[in-house]
């Protein structure tokens, strides 16, 4: 055979040898293990069994010492519920003691009450009695009464009656006499402060215009030149502004004339201009005069919106705001209605500050109130109503419409924007400085004024005073008595106002003075 083959069954049957050995050895081990196991089990079960009867033995030590624990509780807790029932009831027989003595009480205090109510009813009845007897007492009297005084019970009433009504009448009238005169000084006092704090605070130019303008020349040759060849260059200058050119000895001016400001102003512009140019013909004066009017129609947009920011008023349509500008070319008793217009809104805001009214609407008006001045050449009507309509035009608030409509004393003031307004107006105009007026003429004014007044009967003497702002008349007091005074006061004004033209408005104070004389013989 070959080795390799016997080195192979070798090793085959080497390992068969091992492995019937291992099979004879895993059958002795698992038989030792078995009997080892049956020996542990019977050992275990009776260790188990000895656990159980020590246990039991404890469980019923431990029940027989909870049985006692428990009984000792019981008999505590009877003990306490014990003590507390005899507690209660303790205090439930005090308070029933305690009640018991209160209805006793109770019962003592209902027996005074009847005793005592027993004898309120004999003294009511006591008092019945009485009153009935004082009712006869005193219908007997009341009936002697009216036998000796022939007056009835009514008619004594009415009498009483009428008496303490005349007593409360004349207390009255002598409360509200002393009550009007006292708020009157105060009110006085308060205004002269309010005024006179604005006219201080107010700082305004007192420059009068004038109705004519002057024109610088470079010399005097140029007057020939503006009169021009049969003086054709000075008609069309008056023709196309309508102004009157004054042209005299005067050496190196012209003097431009016109009631219209604006007239005036376009003319002096334009010659200005023309001068400058050199070149004065028809053509180029038409030229120039267009130019003038174009700058002053610039100028017064510009002066009306220098107005509205000068015064701090918003919110203006601006057509009213070119109306305004046109009052820079307007003036009264030479006074400049544009500046007069501001002066009024600054006096009427700084019065309105002071008052605690709204400063803002008081501006407004104060500047709106002569709005009117600037349509007053073109539209018929007083530049009182020409300013309403205006206003209410371009939707202005009624409160600054009422403000124009009653700065003159057309209507009467409503609100305290429109007297604040009225207020202002105549501190502004009657300023020293602020308007000229001819002496003549002022004189005149004055005379016709206290003429009127004395031509009426009863009417002893007439006083102008404050340059004609108001008139003083003295009355025969047995032939004008009060009543007949205020009718006489309406008429003088009436009067005035149809037969005098005057600034502003004329106060008619009438004065009536009784005196009783008697002699001692």
């Amino acid at each position: 055979m070959h080795p390799i083959v016997i080195v192979l069954l070798c090793v085959a049957a080497l390992i068969l040898g091992a492995a019937v050995s291992g099979y004879i050895a895993f059958n002795k081990g698992v038989e030792y293990r078995k009997k080892t196991a049956e020996a542990a089990f019977g050992s275990a079960e009776a260790e188990a069994e000895k656990i159980v009867d020590e246990a039991k033995k404890e469980a019923e030590t431990l029940k027989k010492a909870a049985l006692v624990e428990a009984k000792d509780e019981i008999h505590k807790s009877r003990q306490e519920t014990e003590k507390e029932l005899k507690e209660r009831r303790s205090e439930v027989s005090r308070q029933e003691r305690r009640i018991q003595q209160k209805e006793e009480s109770i019962d003592r205090k209902l027996d005074n009450l009847e005793k005592k109510e027993e004898t309120l009813q004999k003294k009511l009845r006591s008092a019945d009695e009485k009153v009935q007897e004082a009712d006869r007492i005193k219908n007997s009297q009341l009936d002697m009464l009216e036998k000796i005084s022939q007056f009835s019970v009514e008619q004594a009433k009415e009498y009483l009656l009428s008496q303490l009504e005349d007593e409360l009448v004349h207390e009255k009238a002598v409360k509200i006499s002393a009550f009007e005169s006292q708020i009157k000084e105060e009110c006085d006092a308060k205004a002269r402060q309010y005024v006179s704090l604005a006219i201080a605070r107010c700082a305004a130019d007192q420059v009068s215009e004038t109705a004519v303008s002057v024109v610088a020349l470079p010399n005097d040759e140029m007057k020939g030149r503006i009169i021009g060849r049969e003086g054709r260059n000075i008609r069309t200058i008056e023709t196309l502004t309508g102004v009157d050119l004054i042209i005299d000895d005067t050496p190196e001016a012209i003097t431009i004339s016109c009631f219209d400001q604006v007239r005036r102003e376009v003319a002096r512009i334009a010659l200005e201009k023309l001068i400058q140019d050199g070149r004065i013909h028809p053509t180029r004066i038409e030229e120039m005069v267009e130019k003038a009017k174009r700058e002053v129609e610039l100028k017064i947009k510009q002066e009306g919106e220098r107005a509205v920011l000068e015064t701090n008023v918003h919110g203006l349509n601006h057509e009213l705001i070119k109306l305004l500008g046109r009052l820079r070319f307007r003036t009264s008793y030479r006074q400049n209605v544009l500046n007069h217009s501001i002066e009024v809104a600054h006096l009427a805001g700084m019065m309105a500050s002071e008052l605690g009214v709204d400063a803002n609407l008081a501006r407004r008006a104060g500047l709106l109130h002569d709005i009117g001045k600037a349509l007053s050449y073109e539209i018929e009507g007083s530049h009182v109503q020409i300013g309403v309509d205006v206003c209410k035009k371009y939707k202005e608030s009624p409160d600054v419409i009422h403000a124009i409509e009653a700065h003159h004393g057309d209507v009467e003031t409503r609100t305290v924007v429109a007297a604040l307004v009225q207020a202002a107006d105549a501190i502004s105009a009657a300023r020293p400085g602020a308007r000229s007026e001819n002496y003549e003429n002022y004189i005149k004014r004055l005379q016709k004024l206290e003429e009127i007044c004395t031509s009426y009967e009863g009417v002893e003497k007439s006083y102008a005073i404050q340059a004609g702002r108001e008139v003083r008349i003295m009355i025969a007091p047995e032939k004008i008595n009060d009543e007949k005074m205020v009718l006489v006061a309406r008429e003088i004004a009436k009067r005035i106002e149809t037969e005098m033209d005057y600034p502003g408005q004329i106060k008619v104070n009438l004065i009536r003075e009784s005196r009783a004389v008697e002699y001692a013989k």
